[in-house]
């Protein structure tokens, strides 16, 4: 059974659930889902930082780079230590927190440029979280990279149940931080004094200013706010104000020499200084947030979330090493090692989540869709890879549903497949020109940065693990991985 999104929104169904078949997971009722402040329906806002490393904040382990406010948000909430994203790279690992379905199974599952630079849209009948919510009668919106769909497609996000949107619709625009032109739902806004690699306006800024604006007009009802920043991905760039804060560390630097807007990655005098501010500036934003919440009333009524899309980045400038950006991790952007996937999660809900807690229950992007049904008592789409970690967030670990696997592929860098099995961790790439590589096994429980491949003493696992990747993988005609999909 299949609901029509444009048939269901004309008949004016918006706050009524929508019917679904076969639900992967059995959502709380509306009475039995967990409520803020008199029984208000709780706020949700996910920010989402763009190419952010495991360990780049000081609550994970970061030394360098100053990130006081979001070390306030896991000081008085929940840690995840082994949470995943998506996908290695931003557009399908967007699609994977939008719909709840993993690389097997997602419509977008590696990044495709079309003209304009935007991306390949996900279709008219993609129901996203942003719908679910938009029916649960929440005003929803979205300001910062969206990557989906570009304009005049049925992959923009206001035709994907976001009521506003501010920022880049397209991947290549966010490439630089004085872009141009931004979107404004479906207008192009010109910025006039902007060239791309130097300007007037840092378009962070101005989606941040939109997602204050947004909270404080929907102050009264409740609400679904996704932020999308485009920080700390490159072209480095940063204001003043906050380059100053660095620039007395003392750090060895070597300018980046970049071709600059609108060829390729702007250049850099200071790599290190600015890779460093871009965070802490939208740390400092993050912190913006967090006191208009407390200044509207709003702290015990919403569900704070906080995580990144990928790995840390390998190119342009930014020195991973220097900042130990994936601590012990392997691998980076585009990799289905454990550097490239495994992402930061933090989450506050001041009275429902116990503050300074940690927990490593085993959680990806994909399972956000359920977290949500879940919270607001919709029911979890028919079809969706996730399950609501919802029980954790709220100390309640006896219903704690677990996952039997997590799985990834990813037709560029190599042609990779990645299943995580409980302690093990299964990758094997060049899959484009043999259906069955050698599969390397890793156990994370003794070997966190997948150095001794242990295959041969575990046979067993690895057939297991060959065989859940024939399973989860689902032919796709646009991204595909095997021989002869093409």
């Amino acid at each position: 059974m299949r609901i029509n999104r444009r048939d269901f929104l004309k008949a004016g169904l918006a706050g009524a659930v929508l019917p679904v078949v076969g639900t992967a997971q059995q959502a709380m009722t509306q009475e039995e889902a967990p409520t803020a402040r008199g029984g208000r329906r709780p706020n949700v806002i996910f920010i989402l930082a763009d190419d952010l490393g495991y360990q780049e904040l000081g609550c994970y382990g970061q030394r360098k780079i100053r990130t006081p406010n979001l070390d306030r948000l896991a000081a008085e909430g929940m840690r995840f230590t082994q949470h995943y994203c998506g996908q290695a790279v931003c557009a399908p690992s967007r699609c994977a927190l939008m719909t709840g379905k993993h690389m097997g199974h997602a419509y977008i599952r590696d990044n495709r440029e079309l003209a304009g630079g935007y991306q390949l849209p996900i279709p008219d009948e993609t129901l996203t979280l942003a719908e679910i919510f938009q029916r649960q009668g929440y005003a929803t919106g979205c300001f910062g990279k969206w990557g989906l769909g570009g304009p005049d497609t049925e992959g923009h996000p206001n035709r994907q149940g976001f009521d506003a949107f501010f920022g880049n619709l397209g991947q290549v625009q966010a490439h630089w931080h004085y872009h141009p032109y931004v979107w404004h739902n479906d207008e192009k806004i010109d910025l006039p004094g902007n060239h791309g690699d130097t300007g007037d306006r840092y378009t962070h800024d101005l989606m941040a200013q939109h997602a204050l604006r947004f909270i404080r007009d929907h102050r009264d009802e409740p609400f679904f706010l996704y932020v999308p920043f485009l920080i700390p991905h490159v072209s480095l760039h940063v204001p003043d104000d906050s380059l100053a804060e660095y620039l007395d560390e003392g750090w060895p630097e070597t300018p980046y020499q970049g071709p600059g807007y609108p060829r390729g990655y702007s250049p850099c005098d200071r790599p290190k200084a600015t890779y460093a501010a871009m965070i802490s500036r939208m740390d400092r934003d993050i912190g913006r947030i967090l006191h208009l919440l407390k200044d509207l009333g709003l702290d015990e009524d919403t569900l704070v979330l906080f995580s990144s899309d990928n790995g840390t980045t390998y190119c342009c400038g930014v020195d991973h090493d220097f900042f130990d950006s994936v601590g012990p991790l392997r691998g980076l952007k585009g990799s289905l090692y454990e550097g490239g996937i495994r992402v930061p999660l933090i989450a506050r809900w001041p009275g429902r989540i116990r503050p300074g807690t940690t927990t490593d229950h085993l959680s990806a992007f994909w399972d956000f869709v359920p977290t949500c049904c879940e919270l607001i008592g919709a029911p979890t789409p028919d079809g969706t890879d996730g399950l609501s970690y919802l029980p954790t967030l709220l100390g309640r670990p006896d219903h704690q549903q677990r996952h039997d696997y997590l799985y990834w592929e990813f037709r560029s860098y190599g042609a990779q497949q990645a299943v995580r099995l409980g302690r093990w961790k299964g990758y094997r790439k060049n899959v484009h020109k043999d259906p069955k590589p050698p599969l390397e096994l890793y156990d994370l429980r003794m070997d966190i940065g997948e150095r001794t491949n242990v295959a041969a003493a575990h046979p067993d696992i690895v057939r297991r693990i060959e065989q859940i990747m024939a399973e989860a993988h689902t032919p796709s005609p646009q991204f595909p991985l095997l021989p002869g999909e093409g």
